[in-house]
């Protein structure tokens, strides 16, 4: 019995789990979108938000300059950043279109950014759309990303209206729906 067991365990030890989640989190902070399978959204899923959480529980000490910040002000950021550093790598690298990469502060991003984005709302700040099984070995695969980011529209062949959300052409059933277009996601695995 696992009783009082939560979380996966993907088959592998905790340091092993530990790093792959430090990993997804990091590529989802960075790319903002990304594609992996069922079980390892909704694990990751749970990663996230509590970085989301942690970051808005200061306020707008999160999102403030640095200048403009009292002495304990400046010390509880420098802690919650230490925290948040701890479970995700501090620097990820983007490559955009033209093949440049770009140096990203993740946990600066986590606080300036996302804290500031989602500072109105209570919680739930990712979401899941199931794209279908992968093509090697039939894994349900879900692609995962921040619930106000604006992304691909994804259509189903036959219908007129193209301005579908993506979660509808990841519910069909036929295997005439189309693949999300990975322009603004990355694909972890």
């Amino acid at each position: 019995m696992r009783h009082g067991n939560a979380g996966r365990k993907f088959d592998r030890n905790t340091s092993h789990r530990r790093a792959m989640f430090k990993n997804l989190a990091a590529n989802l902070i960075l790319h903002e979108r990304i594609e992996t399978t069922d079980a390892k959204a909704k694990e990751l899923r749970r990663v996230a938000e509590r970085l989301i959480t942690r970051a808005k529980r200061l306020g707008a000490v999160a999102y403030t300059a640095q200048a403009e910040l009292s002495d304990k002000d400046k010390a509880r950021r420098l802690h919650a950043q230490r925290v948040v550093g701890s479970l995700i790598p501090r620097f990820g690298a983007k490559v955009d279109k033209a093949g440049v990469s770009t140096k990203v502060d993740l946990v600066e991003k986590v606080f300036v950014d996302l804290a500031k984005r989602f500072s109105e709302r209570p919680g739930g700040y990712t979401r899941i759309i199931k794209v279908g099984p992968r093509r090697g070995d039939g894994a349900p695969i879900s692609l995962i990303e921040w619930v106000d980011a604006t992304g691909p529209v994804v259509a189903v062949e036959g219908s007129d209206d193209a301005e579908k959300p993506a979660a509808k052409a990841g519910k069909a059933k036929s295997k005439k729906a189309t693949a999300v277009a990975s322009t603004g996601g990355a694909k972890a695995e």
